[in-house]
């Protein structure tokens, strides 16, 4: 089978940042199948036209204006069932030691992380294609090493392309966004206004349980925070 995969991340900053305001950098992905995606996009653009939310939605633009459109977006999100599942990766900046594991190298450990997001979901005999949205990278061979990094995990399946696409361009990177967002803004024990809370309570409803950690066998939508210090 194939699948498209779209990815987004939340403070992808904390671990170069001197003064960090949080404690979970958090990488997203939306997994679809392919012979799913186009009527997943329509879906979507008819909610965005429904309720007038005209240019990019992300979770920094949840407000009380548009708290209707985002309340019914997760509520579409979640009536998919496993035919569109969310998966992320939070990782605890201070368990990170990006001179022993990373050569110091802030980009290069974001991306190690950005591999072990994925990989779990790899499976046998599929044809994968990763959509990241853009970022500048310093090394400008990032997302080409992603792919042969992940083509290496399991032989048998396919990486179709780890391909950088701006975040206006893609409604299903943009519902990442406001997913990772919001898993992170948990996480993070952010404070958080009325508008966001009320989009959290939706979808911690439409799960069934608060949104955090989850076991690997999560197939809906699997948190997975990574433990770098040993353990079970």
């Amino acid at each position: 089978m194939q699948f498209d995969v779209y990815c987004d991340e939340s403070r992808p900053d904390l671990f170069s940042s001197e003064k960090p305001d949080a404690q979970y950098l958090v990488i997203g992905s939306l997994w679809v199948e392919t012979a799913n995606r186009d009527q997943f996009k329509k879906a979507v653009h008819a909610l965005r036209n429904k309720h007038k939310i005209g240019g990019e939605f992300k979770w920094q633009k949840v407000s009380p204006s548009r708290i209707l459109f985002y309340k019914e977006l997760i509520r579409w999100f979640a009536e998919q069932g496993f035919a569109l599942r969310y998966r992320c990766i939070a990782i605890d900046r201070s368990q990170v030691n990006l001179i022993k594991y990373h050569e110091n190298d802030q980009e290069l450990g974001f991306y190690k992380f950005y591999y072990q997001m994925l990989r779990h979901w790899i499976l046998d005999w599929n044809e994968y294609s990763v959509f990241c949205d853009f970022k500048s990278n310093r090394v400008r061979t990032r997302l080409h090493t992603l792919k042969h990094c992940l083509a290496c995990t399991n032989l048998s399946s396919s990486i179709y392309c780890v391909q950088a696409v701006k975040s206006s361009e893609s409604v299903m990177i943009q519902l990442c966004d406001v997913l990772t967002g919001l898993t992170a803004a948990q996480l993070n024990s952010t404070p958080l206004g009325q508008s966001k809370s009320d989009v959290i309570k939706v979808l911690q409803e439409a799960l069934g349980k608060p949104i955090g950690p989850t076991a690997k066998t999560e197939q809906k939508f699997n948190v997975f925070k990574i433990q770098l210090q040993g353990g079970w």
